[in-house]
Order: structure tokens, then sequence, then C-alpha cells
């Protein structure tokens, strides 16, 4: 950080406790103007009291956006078109929101005239290198501010004292130590820390926010159907709807099904081992569906290339390198690979499963003719497998009489 005066800073403010007193702890460490934006990504929570606070807090410039279309049209259903997985289970629900957040920042700064953008996350996470990866790729001169990398707070109770001195509320449920923390937007919600940081103890049941048990599912399958244009979901049951409000419609049949509960070890960016609990019910859907829409209508070739990339992909966007010019090359391939993905899925949720149970496509390279067990009219030479399998051996047969002669 610059030695220069800070006149304006855009802070990411959710309206808690926490990014309160980041706020005031930036207006009487640097004399600051403070600009608050606060973004509706689909976190299931009441947006208004945020700008009540900020304006309690003496904050002229307040930004509430509601930015969930946004959010699934842009960054989720591009990384869904490439499947991707992080350490091959998690589905990225945290990683992929914070690009958004971090451009909106820049803009809003460049738009206020604000010297520099601020974030609530810690020196141990993730969040802190996404946000801050995305700014700089997005404006080099930026100047980002992270708090909790620099004031001297050491508990909860110096935050505590720090807000009772300074006039900001402190809820009764604040004042001890949170039980566990949560992250959450439309396509999942993530819990971490407290309770959870023992690995090899199983979550207690209340920390489950998003789902029910899928023991406590009913007993009778709900059956979907999705439908895909060009690698993106688009319809439900033959309705067509926008990204944000189909990927909504899917959390609700998940949530009700028992859906997409993960408990992973992973391993951050910045080195150490976390123990997260993560509920996407409805991205774990159409995970399974777009899988099984590429299945019919993807050359193997191009799949299996798709396969090899994702797990790159995939650290890509949970190290922060959404702006980064090998997550967009990437990109470009699995969006030119998904030009046919296109037609139905039929799915049966069954308590905690999604069971893909037919699939169609106008585009489809499934081929009746060339499977069949009966009579495939000439579609297929059987005789042709012969020189197919010795020309494939050849190589095979060379190494092997190597080996016979050096015995």
């Amino acid at each position: 950080m610059s030695s220069k005066k800070i006149n304006k800073v855009v802070l990411a403010y959710s309206g808690g406790l926490d990014t309160s007193i980041i706020l005031k702890w930036l207006q009487t460490t640097y004399g600051c103007e403070v600009v608050t934006f606060t973004a509706d990504l689909g976190q299931g929570e009441e947006l208004e009291p945020a700008r009540k606070t900020a304006e309690m807090l003496g904050i002229k410039e307040i930004h509430i956006e509601d930015l969930r279309e946004e959010f699934v049209r842009d960054f989720v259903f591009p990384m869904f078109r490439m499947n991707a997985l992080y350490e091959g289970t998690y589905l990225l629900g945290t990683s992929i929101a914070r690009p958004l957040i971090a451009k909106r920042l820049v803009e809003i700064a460049a738009a206020t005239g604000a010297d520099a953008i601020a974030h609530g996350a810690t020196g141990k996470g993730n969040d802190q290198v996404r946000f801050e990866l995305s700014a700089y790729a997005l404006n080099p001169d930026i100047k980002v501010i992270a708090p909790w990398r620099q004031w001297d707070f050491t508990s909860r109770s110096d935050l505590v004292d720090f807000a009772e001195k300074n006039q900001i509320p402190v809820p009764k449920d604040k004042r001890g130590e949170a039980p566990f923390s949560v992250d959450a937007n439309l396509l999942h919600s993530s819990s971490e820390g407290k309770v959870l940081e023992d690995p090899n103890a199983e979550p207690p049941a209340y920390v489950f926010q998003r789902t029910v048990a899928p023991e406590d599912a009913p007993d009778k399958a709900t059956i979907i159907e999705i439908g895909f244009e060009k690698g993106d979901a688009v319809s439900l049951d033959g309705k067509a709807m926008s990204p944000a409000s189909l990927l909504a419609a899917l959390n609700d049949l998940g949530r009700d099904n028992g859906i997409g509960r993960l408990d992973l070890v992973e391993n951050r960016f910045v080195g150490m081992k976390n123990r997260g609990i993560y509920e996407t019910p409805g991205g774990t859907i159409l995970h399974v569906a777009h899988r099984a829409m590429e299945s019919i209508t993807l050359d193997r070739e191009a799949m299996h290339l798709k396969d090899q990339l994702m797990p790159r992909y995939a650290e890509l966007v949970y190290y922060g390198f959404w702006f980064a010019p090998e997550r967009e090359m990437i990109q470009a391939m699995a969006d030119k690979a998904s030009e046919h993905v296109e037609g139905t899925v039929r799915l049966k949720l069954y308590k905690g499963n999604t069971i893909v149970i037919g699939r169609q496509s106008e585009k489809s390279l499934y081929s009746d003719e060339l499977v069949t067990f009966e009579d495939d009219k000439g579609a297929y030479d059987q005789r042709d497998a012969e020189g197919f399998i010795r020309l494939n051996a050849l190589r095979l047969r060379t190494l092997a009489m190597r080996e016979r002669k050096l015995r």
C-alpha cells in the first residue's frame, strides 16, 4: 500500500458487524470518505438493513445492486460449460462470486473518483487473493486496503470493544464467538470454522441451511426435465426461464430432495488445508444434467480434451484468476465445444441423488444404427475392427518382441 493519502475508498459492505467495524476503521485510520457497495447475489438476506446501517454511520454514497442475473449468466453458466470441479468435488460457489464483486468495486471506484477499494477477507483465506487479483487485472493502478492484514485487533472482544466505542450496534448474538462462519449466494452456501474445524467430527445438523437431510427427503422421486441451448440451461419442465430464476428453481428442488451436500477438506491457495461444508442443491443438479447433455452431443475427443483441461480451469477459478488470459483461453474452447450442446435431459431426484433417466437432442451423435445388436443395414462392417486393432497393437507387439529378445 502506497503512503499516498487515501481520500475515498469503496468498501465491499454486507451491513453486518464485521464490515461495519471495517467501515469505521477506514474512516478513523485514513480520515477518508467511504462509499459502500452491497451486492445481491442471491444470498437470501434482506439488504435494506445494510443501507440503514451505512446511513447511520454517515455514509453518503451507498450502492446496493441486484446482480443475480449477471452472476448466473456471465459467471456461473460459463463455469458450468467447463464442468468445473475443484479437487474433483467442489462446485466453486464462493470462488465464482468474487470476480463479479471485485469488478463492481473497481467500476464504482472509477465512477465515484475513489482512490482505493477495501474488502473484509482475512489474511488466512482464499478470498483476499480472489478479490485483489481480479481488481488488479481490471485496474493495475487500483489501491487495495485489506484491514484484516493491517489492524491490531486480535480477538472478537477487541472488535466488540471498538464497535461499542464508536457507537456501532452489536447484536447480542455477535458478542460471543460464532459457532461457524457462513458465506452464501444463489449458487451455494459454505460453512467453516469453529465447530467444523475437526475433520473427523460429523457436522451438527444445524450447520445445514439449504438442504433437508437426504434421509428426511420424500420417499417418492421427483422427475424433472432441463432444456439446454449452447451448453446453458434455458428451461425447466418445458418452461423457459432466465438464468437466475432457473437456478433458484433448481435450488428449491434440490433442497427438498436433500441434494448437494458436500463435506470437504480442501487445499487453500495460501497453503493450508481447510474443512468446509458446502450446500449446492441446484448446481449439483445442473452439473449432472450438463454432463448428460454433453454425452450425446459432444464429440469424444472434444469431451476428453475438456476433461483434461477441467482441473486446470477449476484451479484458476479457485485461485482467483478469472480475468487471466489462460482462463479466458480455456473458456473460449469450452464455449466453442458448447455450440451443439442442445436438447433436454430428464432426471430423477431422490434422497440426495440426482439420477439421469433420459436425454435427447436434434444434434445427437448417438446412432441407433451403429450401436444396435440387430441388423445395422451395413452401417458398420465388423471386419474393419481387425485391421484397426492390429494397427493399434503394432507398437505393443514391437515392445513385446524386444523384451523377449532381452530375456
